[in-house]
């Protein structure tokens, strides 16, 4: 991976996750790894729009709505996931 290519998940925190077709779920409020391997494996979903409420996503023990990471498809302005991965 070149340099440039690497983010600080700081940089994600806050960012709008949509579908490639551009359907706005809401905001990534957290990134859970695995600490080992340090692999990503969900983003934490926040202020999830009325369209990401109803899909019935994975979510956690405290009721959190979870993004797979390897979902994502890429990271701009926005966080753009594969919405078939996903459901």
């Amino acid at each position: 991976m070149a340099e440039d290519e690497k983010r600080f998940a700081r940089e994600l925190i806050g960012k709008t996750i949509v579908t490639k077709t551009g359907k706005k779920f809401g905001e990534v409020g957290d990134i859970i790894f695995e600490v080992k391997s340090g692999e990503l494996i969900h983003m934490v979903l926040v202020n999830p729009t009325p369209y990401s409420e109803k899909l019935e996503l994975e979510k956690d023990k405290s009721g959190n709505v979870l993004i797979p990471f390897n979902a994502l498809m890429a990271i701009g302005d926005f966080m753009v996931v594969a919405e078939e991965d996903i459901i």
